[in-house]
């Protein structure tokens, strides 16, 4: 059952990612991958205040570790994209954006779980 719980998840999560590529492409003509990091960073808050949240009650709600932890968050979540649209700056000779997009998305990402989990305690 696990299995279909990340499915699902999966493709919500998937599908939430796509529109709002889909949203922030309609309405900026920027070189830097907004969208990519807006989902990167919405996805580390839903996981780590899921976390805090489900803390002490994981075993008796087992279906949303694999459901919104790993299948909504892996899907809404993307590592590959953020790496290739990363790549593609530095092709194109946008270092700053390349670099901006690096240090925000890795820092701001680490940073706002870390906060998060430190502040519920």
């Amino acid at each position: 059952m696990n299995a279909v719980f990340v499915f699902v998840g999966g493709g919500i999560g998937s599908l939430v990612r796509y529109g709002i590529s889909f949203l922030i492409g309609t309405f900026t003509a920027s070189n830097f991958p907004i969208a990519t990091l807006i989902s990167n960073l919405v996805a580390s808050i839903i996981l780590a205040l899921i976390t805090v949240q489900m803390s002490t009650k994981m075993e008796e709600y087992s279906w949303v570790h694999p459901l919104v932890l790993i299948g909504f968050c892996g899907g809404f979540s993307t590592f590959s994209t953020f790496s290739i649209e990363t790549v593609g700056l530095i092709h194109s000779g946008h270092y700053v954006y390349a670099m901006l997009n690096l240090v925000v998305s890795v820092a701001v990402g680490i940073g706002l779980v870390y906060y998060i989990l430190h502040s519920s305690r």
